[in-house]
């Protein structure tokens, strides 16, 4: 009885390595570009953006201290030009912070690739060492505990350095 749980055991072991996708990509000198200029570009966007509300609340400043003296169309109008400009900025910082805005779309035309080669080798490595299941311990906070020997993290990253 013994025998045929070990023998199930045995037979039904699957092959599978670790990787850490989070150090594979930061050991690629192509990735730390793309995100240092994706970041510079963000802090540009959010700079403009900054600027923007402060003119806007500069103008609502200026209109409160004068709204004394404002006649009511006079009023409407200046609340009204600050209330577009409000509503421009944030249509701007939605076309490029938003789900489909320029940040997006950057941040896929330049990592996309690095990404793709990445998961490919990953994927053509695992398949060379016949593994069914490859976990990534950066994505997965759960794991607890892997020997070392599984981590293959370091095999990818000289794969993928080699490539270039």
């Amino acid at each position: 009885m013994l025998l045929a749980v070990m023998v199930v055991a045995v037979g039904s072991a699957q092959n599978y390595i670790v990787i850490n996708s989070e150090t594979i990509f930061k050991a690629l000198p192509d990735y730390n570009k793309a995100v240092a200029e994706l970041d510079s570009l963000a802090k540009q966007y959010q700079s403009n953006i900054d600027k923007a509300y402060k003119q806007v609340e500069n103008m609502y400043n200026i209109y409160m201290q004068q709204k004394p003296v404002l006649t009511e169309n006079a009023q409407k109008e200046q609340e009204d030009t600050i209330i577009g400009n409000e509503k421009k900025i944030a249509e701007y910082q939605e076309s490029v912070f938003g789900q489909n805005g320029t940040l997006i779309k950057k941040r896929t035309e330049k990592l996309g690739p690095i990404q793709k080669l990445v998961f490919e080798t990953i994927g053509k490595f695992a398949k060379e060492q016949g593994c069914a299941l490859v976990l990534d311990v950066a994505a997965n906070p759960n794991v607890v505990y892997y020997s070392p020997e599984i981590d293959k993290t370091q095999q990818i990253i000289e794969i993928i350095t080699n490539q270039k």
